[in-house]
């Protein structure tokens, strides 16, 4: 298959490009490099021994966009471009709407005037606002937390409705949890502009020499240590969702929604000490007080993604901090 996958130089993108030429697709990327390095996708080409077709432009660029589309036959899409910061979206809501909304209509309009109908969309477990229980099945209440959710969770609106035009759209949906590792080789992983907004890249930072200390948000929490509880799936897991996606796409003019997380929950205290094993030295932290939004427990029930695309999550927390570590200690600097 010839697949586009916008926003592929990221850190999901680009470890789901490098998942599918190793699975002999070809793959054009469509990235503005807004938060993302080019670098990665050299990097991708050298893993995989295996060209990138690049294209450096925003997708709401809807003029080069249909060039795109006009040049390359295309089958299918993956659509990660997007801004992600929650605590940014807080402070600047029209950015991220125009950004995330605007994006995925005019990608959706230029897809159908090309006869293109087989979309997967990057959603995220924050449409889930704050879960009454865990683990949370695909068929849970939806709601949002901040303007970052509200863009995943209108986006799904969109989907939803584009498929009652029963115009033969194929549309999956997956509802990530909380990426993180890199890939074994050390060579591609997150590479975050400014501060990390996730814990994993902060204290792959802290360790690595580059930020003092880790700061944790609340211990008081109503978990076994007190500290919030999330799924962390290692992103090549996460990759291979993609790929399982696009070979089990849903019957035509439907979408089908798949949580994509480990189905078990881990604290933050026990990602710290599972880095500390990986990277062997303590990691600095302090307790400060909560983040307003934050919730204490959060995982998946990953089962139906097993049952209809044969996907599982397979690596270890203590494999993505290993992963994550190899890449920070080779890489301090990221892709710079």
């Amino acid at each position: 298959m010839r697949i586009l996958v916008t926003g592929g130089a990221g850190f999901i993108g680009s470890h789901t490009t490098l998942t599918l030429l190793e699975h002999d697709h070809e793959v054009i990327v469509l990235d503005n490099l807004v938060n993302s390095s080019k670098e990665s996708l050299r990097r991708v080409e050298e893993l995989s021994g295996k060209k990138v077709t690049f294209y450096g432009f925003d997708v709401r660029d809807k003029e080069h966009l249909e060039t795109v589309f006009t040049k390359h036959t295309i089958d299918a899409v993956i659509h990660f471009a997007g801004l992600k910061a929650v605590g940014e979206s807080v402070m600047e809501p029209l950015e991220y709407y125009h950004n995330n909304l605007l994006s995925t209509i005019i990608l959706c309009e230029t897809m159908a005037a090309h006869n293109v109908k087989q979309l997967v969309f990057s959603s995220s477990a924050t449409v889930y606002g704050d879960p009454a229980t865990v683990p949370i099945t695909e068929d849970f209440p939806l709601s949002a937390t901040n303007p970052y959710g509200r863009t995943k969770l209108m986006g799904e609106q969109i989907l939803q409705d584009l498929i009652r035009t029963n115009s033969g759209w194929q549309i999956s949906l997956l509802r990530y949890f909380n990426p993180i590792g890199a890939h074994p080789s050390g060579r591609i992983g997150e590479d975050p502009n400014g501060p990390p907004s996730n814990l994993v890249p902060y204290i792959s930072q802290v360790a690595v020499g580059k930020r003092e200390k880790l700061r944790v948000f609340g211990n008081d929490y109503d978990t076994p240590d007190g500290t919030g509880v999330r799924d962390y799936i290692h992103v090549m897991d996460l990759a291979e969702g993609h790929l399982a996606a696009l070979l089990y796409p849903p019957k035509p003019n439907s979408a089908e929604v798949y949580n994509l997380g480990c189905g078990k929950g881990y604290s933050v205290m026990e990602v710290i000490h599972a880095f500390e094993e990986a990277c062997g030295k303590p990691v600095p932290y302090e307790v400060t007080n909560r983040r307003a939004g934050d919730i204490a427990t959060c995982y998946a029930d990953p089962s139906k993604a097993e049952r209809e695309l044969g996907w599982k999550a397979t690596r270890s927390l203590a494999e993505a901090c290993q992963d994550a570590w190899r890449w920070q200690s080779q890489n301090p600097n990221g892709y710079k």
